[in-house]
């Protein structure tokens, strides 16, 4: 199955973007992994197919791609994408996990206890999710929108789980602030 990969990037912007005013969360190098990737009701390869995929591109091409998620701070290893969250970040109630320049917002909707709802938009995907903070961590979330990545309107879901995987980010470099 060809996986496409404006589908593979959209899926790695809008697993990372549940992390916004999540305060709770240790600083230092985060793992997240997706599961259960649905369009139009039709279940998607997993992350470690998609992730092969990836490595089977040419060279150049897998450079370009590395290079893009790069910039947004985000590094393709492991068993999925790794981002780095700096303890001002943490402390900020700003963590930027999204492109600044992509042109998403999203807004926290319901705070209560360990269980945030929230909602975004994007230029081409909107939706609503909820993020479920299992200790300082660990946190899942389940996300259901709508997107047009390939100029068909599309419904989309999935689930991610992120893991701390320690203080020391190594060669991942956090975003910049916006």
């Amino acid at each position: 199955m060809k996986i496409r990969l404006p589908l593979f990037a959209l899926a790695m912007g809008l697993m990372a973007s549940p992390l916004v005013n999540a305060q709770m969360l240790q600083p230092g190098l985060w793992e997240l992994t997706t599961s259960n990737m649905q369009v139009d009701g039709k279940q998607l390869p997993d992350m470690g197919f998609m992730l092969g995929q990836l490595k089977n591109l040419p060279p150049e091409q897998r450079a370009m791609m590395e290079g893009a998620l790069s910039k947004q701070g985000i590094t393709v290893a492991g068993n999925g994408v790794r981002s780095c969250l700096t303890p001002e970040q943490v402390k900020s109630d700003d963590i930027p996990l999204t492109d600044p320049k992509s042109g998403c917002t999203q807004k926290i909707t319901d705070r209560t206890g360990n269980v945030w709802k929230f909602e975004f938009s994007c230029p081409k995907a909107q939706g609503t999710g909820e993020a479920t903070f299992l200790s300082d961590r660990e946190f899942t979330t389940k996300v259901n929108g709508t997107f047009n990545a390939s100029g068909v309107q599309q419904q989309g879901s999935m689930n991610t789980r992120a893991l701390w995987l320690g203080n020391d980010c190594g060669t991942v470099k956090p975003r910049a602030a916006n």
